[in-house]
């Protein structure tokens, strides 16, 4: 039996021999892994093939949003790929590992207890940890007035109603770093807001001055729908004392925050050796946040700053490596390090939609079915082989508002439909993927209107920002709409962090089209109303991580199309990511093997 190779195939690496050929044509790793392990082998002379399988899979965990390679669960992470391959046995791996080149200096790789990571991330691994050890370690801060907080306590946080609030505001007054944790409207920005009015009175009664405080995100969205929750917040709840000491305050995406430097993507302006300038730090949407940006954000913090990490740890972890909100939930309160600071009581959905949340989160699959089988007005189920001409129904009046309103140069209006829905993927290719059903809809628009939407950059056309651009001030996860002005001239009207922009196309670059994204995209931001696609059962991304992501970005409706199968498979699912912060928080020594969230 022989096996026909596709030359054109970009995941093969043609010229690779031995396991690595082996692993690559199984699908295990594709060529750009085999082509970093034979670059480092062939530097340091490591002639091992064990141990150049070793690279390569580590550069396939890091592509998969890991840490490092956990030699000991690679082969069952792996699964039915590599159920045929001749997988090094542990012992002679580890041995092979051990004694490897590639663990001396210059050290490309290090090996801790049976994971093995690239230099890089084991550093950043390493600071963090550091880094928030110290920040614990340091005497509490000072209460200037205990009764004064105790009374400012029941002031902002009346009544039971409050007493997780309440609670939590109270354990990050006392603290230097506090994690604040917990789902989609359980009152994270009403602890947040309440807490900073009671840091502030805390330094004027000390006779400091006005606190400074930083409000940031991991995106231009999750940042802009911060500062509008606290603000909303503030008028709602706070008194006009507590908002005079509070002033005025903006939020701003971590790039921004942190200082974009145009000759380096993962190094900023402030650090170690320039901190920022703020006494509170808070960090919204902190799932979202990979390893290499927490240690960016940890370096440049003064000793002395307050630091409150907010976020949902069931939600997707971030993008890039790592799982870091999850690793501090366990790690830093698990090590006694700090106090917990988790709320639990969701009371932004009421009935269908928070019921369903909350059995997807605590894996209750039979529960889950109920309530999408039987959801009422707010939950809907469709299971059809063929959902396309329901969904048309439910996509394409969204999509001609957002156009006729963008033809009257009503950008206001245009961008005021596309919050109304999002159409939510997990895959960005295939029959279920963003690039397929943005193609779809346009058709539909077509066949609507007869116009054959030839131009990219038709009037009407919602987009994406995917990458940040400092130069025109906007970034990862902004959107906006194609708008023709009264002259016949279109413009981009992209709603950001820093309020209304407005470009000509040409200008633009790192630029989707949004009548679909990612369910991974779509964290920070929320909708009215959200149609969820879930992957063919066969997808390693159906997980209930991805799940649960995907039905809290919705405020008022949610929309799952699937099967029960796949329901089914997605609670069973958990997605994994290989990590050792939590133990390195946890036990203070090198980290044991684990995995995870």
């Amino acid at each position: 039996m022989t096996t026909t190779i596709d030359e054109f195939d970009s995941t093969l690496a043609l010229g690779a021999t031995g396991i690595l050929r082996d692993f690559n044509q199984a699908g295990v790793i594709i060529a750009a892994d085999v082509h970093v392990a034979s670059r480092l082998t062939t530097l340091l002379a490591e002639g091992n093939q064990s141990v150049a399988l070793a690279c390569a899979l580590t550069a396939r965990a890091v592509r998969a949003g890991s840490i490092c390679l956990d030699l000991t669960g690679v082969r069952d992470e792996v699964g039915e790929d590599g159920a045929e391959l001749a997988w090094p046995s542990p012992d002679e791996w580890l041995t092979a590992i051990k004694a490897s080149p590639l663990l001396a200096a210059p050290q490309p790789l290090h090996l801790e207890d049976t994971r093995l990571y690239f230099d890089r991330y084991w550093r950043e691994e390493d600071q963090v940890e550091q880094d928030l050890r110290r920040r614990a370690g340091r005497p509490s801060p000072a209460i200037a007035n205990e009764a004064a907080l105790l009374a400012g306590l029941d002031r902002l946080f009346p009544g039971t109603a409050y007493n997780e609030q309440r609670g939590a505001a109270e354990t990050a007054t006392r603290q230097w770093t506090t994690v604040l944790t917990g789902g989609p409207g359980t009152g994270k920005t009403t602890t947040v807001a309440g807490l900073l009015a009671l840091l502030a009175e805390q330094a004027e009664l000390a006779g400091d001055r006005r606190p400074w405080i930083a409000l940031t995100a991991p995106t231009g969205k999750a940042a802009g729908r911060l500062e509008e929750a606290v603000r909303r917040e503030m008028k709602e709840r706070l008194s006009a004392e507590d908002r005079d000491r509070l002033g005025e305050f903006h939020a701003r995406t971590l790039h921004m925050l942190l200082g974009g430097r145009p000759d380096s993507s993962t190094r900023f302006r402030h650090d170690r050796d320039n901190r920022l300038p703020h006494d509170i730090v808070v960090v919204d949407e902190t799932s979202m946040v990979s390893l290499t940006m927490m240690a960016r954000l940890l370096e440049a913090l003064r000793p002395e700053t307050r630091l409150i990490l907010v976020g949902d740890p069931d939600q997707l972890a971030s993008i890039e490596a790592g799982a870091v909100l999850a690793d501090l939930v366990e790690g830093l309160v698990a090590g006694g390090h700090i106090e917990a600071a988790e709320l639990r009581t969701s009371h932004r959905f009421g009935g269908e939609i928070g019921k369903l949340a909350l059995a997807v989160r605590d894996d209750q699959p039979d529960v889950v079915l109920d309530v999408l089988r039987d959801g009422g007005d707010r939950v809907h189920f469709i299971e059809d082989d063929d959902p396309r001409e329901t969904l048309r129904s439910t996509l394409l009046p969204d999509a001609l508002a957002i156009r006729e309103a963008s033809q009257a140069g009503d950008a206001d209006t245009a961008l005021a439909a596309l919050d109304r829905h999002r159409l939510l993927c997990a895959h960005r290719e295939g029959p279920w993927g963003v690039s397929h059903w943005n193609r779809t809809v346009e058709r539909w628009i077509t066949e609507e209107t007869e116009d054959p939407l030839w131009d990219t950059w038709y009037v009407g056309r919602p987009v994406l920002v995917t990458a940040n651009d400092y130069a025109l001030g906007i970034y990862n996860g902004d959107v906006g709409v194609t708008i023709r002005r009264p002259d016949g001239s279109l413009r981009v009207c992209i709603d950001s962090s820093r309020g209304r922009l407005d470009f000509a196309p040409s200008r633009l670059g790192n630029i989707e089209t949004l009548h679909a994204m990612t369910i991974h995209k779509a964290q920070g931001s929320q909708a009215d109303e959200v149609t969820v696609l879930l992957p063919g059962e066969e997808s390693r991304l159906l997980t209930r991580e991805l799940f649960y992501t995907a039905i809290t970005r919705a405020q008022e409706r949610v929309r799952v199309v699937g099967t029960e199968t796949a329901v089914r498979l997605a609670l069973s699912r958990r997605a994994l990511r290989a990590t050792g912060l939590r133990q390195r928080l946890t036990t203070g020594n090198l980290p044991s093997h684990s995995c995870q969230k």
